[in-house]
């Protein structure tokens, strides 16, 4: 099916009392999944939505919550840690302060998916139009990892336009495709879904 069919299909469905998340789902097929590793950064077109965002600086930013390297002592119990990760959705981090964060959050970040990376997430410096840049970024990021033979993303919003909904859903297809190790012939399917709704295959040109 054609991906505006689809959409079309999809809004027909009940209206929520919620905004629901459009979500794309890649089934994989000859992947050995114990080998190859596939972790990737996809940049969208539009923004899905604002992410909560804490930066590990020297000095406060104007621009986002901050833990400066002497507040790094506070975090040694692993409910602190913990709690700091639930509340944001993603961490940056200026690069000369990563060994640091690395040693002193690495142990939660790592494993939630959030620890900055050279990908997305690390500062060259501490200004404000680098922080800026940053945010904006990864506001309009994804981060792809496979954990079983599908990934699945959310590319959109219920109360998108179908024109940004597909160019998200593009984008992100693209992402996950290049970064596969033989490409298109390690896709299956592509199906796009409501967060409660069942999926739609599509075909993605």
């Amino acid at each position: 099916m054609e991906i505006k069919e689809a959409l079309a299909e999809l809004r027909k469905l009940e209206k929520r009392k919620f905004d629901q998340s459009v979500d794309l789902l890649v089934s994989l097929k000859g992947i050995d999944m114990k080998r190859e590793n596939v972790n990737t950064v996809v940049a969208l077109p539009h923004k899905v939505k604002d992410k909560k965002v804490c930066g590990f600086f020297n000095a406060p930013s104007p621009v986002i919550k901050t833990v400066t390297k002497l507040d790094f002592a506070k975090y040694k119990e692993k409910k602190d840690l913990r709690k700091l990760i639930k509340e944001y959705d993603a961490f940056i981090a200026s690069a000369p302060l990563m060994p640091s964060v690395a040693t002193t959050f690495g142990r939660v970040l790592g494993p939630s998916g959030k620890m900055p990376s050279p990908q997305l997430g690390i500062v060259p410096v501490e200004t404000e139009a680098a922080v800026k840049a940053m945010v904006e970024k990864i506001s309009k990021s994804i981060k792809v990892k496979m954990k079983e033979a599908s990934i699945k993303v959310s590319i959109g919003k219920e109360s998108m336009s179908d024109e940004q909904i597909i160019e998200n859903l593009r984008a992100a297809y693209a992402g996950i495709v290049d970064a596969l190790p033989t490409k298109r012939e390690n896709v299956k399917s592509a199906m796009i879904k409501l967060t409660m709704s069942k999926p739609i295959k599509v075909e993605v040109k």
